[in-house]
């Protein structure tokens, strides 16, 4: 493993970044403005799909549901940047942070330019296809988180760890009040994952993210409403929350194992 000063200075970039998210522009706060006058002229059908989610993410939650990735195929690309046998999660966790930093990027450039073309493919069709775009988009969300999770040395099949990627999700798409609230949260986080009634505080507030994911799609709304600008808009907006996503995940995964090299007797002098 690293050394602690090593370890001390990926920390302070991690910290950084996290004092970044803390700074609101005024256009930040006027561009959500929009959204409640687009949310009226939305068709039902689109809040309906955007309502169901909630359950969804609620089965991902307790279950995995049909969002669990295989970790094989992960492990496998481990194993060629490290040059050795990867058989379980636990060998993961002791590689070098900046390898995880690297896997993770390279995972995150295949995701956004999956996303980019979901979202071209569904401005195609209008508005109307937008009730395609959403769950594939959360999918797409949920898949990127349990990667990244994977190479830090996180079990996604864990509860405890499911609970914190929806956080991640939560925290990527909040505002500068629901930023704050959230990392202090997950400064608290456990890495051993939660018990059952922890796991239920944890889960307040896991609603918003889908409610919030909507707001997000306001402006794609009124765009896909023509087509052409729906494809070239729907591409840039996919694209761009996956980056954010990937990076908010990068970094809190990263800070988590971080912390955890620094506890007394897990480190190297």
């Amino acid at each position: 493993m690293e050394t602690r000063e090593e370890l001390v200075n990926q920390l302070s970039v991690i910290e950084k970044w996290e004092k970044d998210q803390s700074d609101l522009w005024i256009w930040e706060r006027l561009g959500r403005l929009p959204f409640k006058l687009l949310d009226k002229i939305t068709p039902a059908f689109i809040h309906n799909k955007v309502g169901s989610l909630l359950e969804e993410i609620g089965s991902y939650i307790q279950t995995g549901g049909s969002y669990l990735i295989k970790k094989e195929t992960i492990f496998k690309k481990v194993e060629k940047e490290m040059g050795k046998p990867i058989d379980d999660i636990s060998d993961i966790k002791d590689i070098p942070i900046a390898t995880m930093y690297k896997l993770s990027q390279e995972l995150t450039k295949q995701r956004k330019k999956f996303a980019a073309i979901q979202g071209a493919s569904t401005g195609i069709g209008g508005i109307f296809t937008l009730a395609i775009d959403i769950p594939a988009l959360i999918a797409i969300s949920l898949k990127t988180l349990q990667e990244i999770a994977i190479i830090h040395g996180y079990d996604p099949s864990d509860q405890g760890e499911r609970v914190f990627m929806v956080k991640c999700l939560q925290f990527a798409s909040a505002d500068i009040v629901g930023k704050r609230a959230i990392l202090h949260e997950l400064s608290r986080y456990s890495g051993q994952g939660s018990k059952s009634d922890e796991t239920i505080s944890q889960l307040q507030g896991w609603r918003e993210v889908v409610y919030t994911y909507r707001d997000q799609f306001g402006w794609k709304k009124l765009f896909q409403m023509v087509p052409i600008a729906g494809i070239l808009f729907g591409a840039f907006t996919n694209r761009t929350m996956i980056h954010d996503l990937a990076e908010t995940g990068m970094m809190l995964y990263g800070k988590r194992r971080i912390l955890e090299r620094l506890e007394p007797g897990l480190m190297r002098k």
